[in-house]
């Protein structure tokens, strides 16, 4: 399908990934009650920084730090990697395959479609973490607002790749999900979704900046609350794209990879 046509179909594969987030809205609230452990991050750390600050963060810098977190990564998420292998196991990306529109461009736009439900959430968590005190107001300056959205579609796209990567795994082994818990756990540790990168070692903190994780969650966290000054926000906005463009690449020579294997077994 030529991209013209492909750009043009796109909102409406958007508006049927929203009706179907609607349809299943019982499973979607589940999915995202998932992404709820910043909130047991703010319950321990705020406990610990009452007799002592820990750093920068007091029980209050903690508040906005973890919503902040939970707003984020409720933004970001993507389970593509549990669509692929499911489908790529059960044989139904076979269907997916006789339409026009690019797997990997339905599979977005059915993961985008759910994104009204999940700001829905995320919304009242971004008013309660100003109300608290924990977070400055939003930014007034629109290049800086512009600047955190960047950094939001980079974060999910680095979502959604990366799980495309790992999900194409299920072409050849039994189960991709396997290798991406193992992902999982070094994206819990090392993105700052656990606790703030800056309380890690130095040497820990300069692992991070050299690994995609710390850019699917602390870059943009630090953008909107303040903590990043603007040359090292665009620094820092270069290098989420490259990871982008990397795991683009990776993709799609993955999928291609997938797809010889599976056509090979008749799939």
């Amino acid at each position: 399908m030529k991209l013209g046509a492909t750009l043009r179909a796109f909102p409406t594969l958007v508006r049927v990934g929203f009706a179907e987030s609607v349809a299943y809205r019982a499973e979607m609230l589940v999915w995202m009650l998932t992404m709820t452990m910043p909130l047991v991050s703010l319950a321990l750390w705020s406990a610990i920084a009452a007799a002592q600050p820990i750093g920068r963060y007091g029980p209050r810098e903690f508040v906005g730090y973890f919503l902040a977190t939970l707003v984020v990564r409720q933004v970001t998420g993507s389970w593509v990697v549990w669509q692929l292998n499911q489908e790529i196991r059960t044989g139904v990306l076979s269907r997916r395959l006789l339409k026009p529109i690019h797997p990997l461009i339905a599979y977005s736009a059915e993961n985008l479609g759910a994104l009204p439900l999940r700001a829905l959430l995320a919304a009242p968590i971004g008013i309660i973490a100003v109300l608290a005190g924990g977070v400055a107001p939003a930014p007034r300056d629109p290049s800086t607002m512009a600047l955190w959205l960047a950094s939001l579609v980079g974060a999910w796209l680095i979502h959604f790749l990366t799980m495309t990567l790992i999900g194409t795994l299920a072409f050849h082994i039994e189960s991709s999900t396997s290798a991406f818990e193992i992902w999982q756990m070094a994206f819990m540790l090392l993105s700052g979704y656990l606790l703030p990168l800056e309380l890690f070692p130095p040497w820990v903190r300069s692992l991070t900046d050299v690994l995609p994780f710390r850019y699917m969650v602390a870059f943009p966290v630090e953008t909107i609350l303040g903590f990043l000054d603007r040359p090292a926000v665009l620094a820092q906005l270069g290098i989420q794209w490259l990871f982008v463009v990397v795991m683009g690449a990776c993709s799609l020579l993955a999928w291609r990879a997938g797809m010889r294997r599976f056509s090979a077994y008749g799939g």
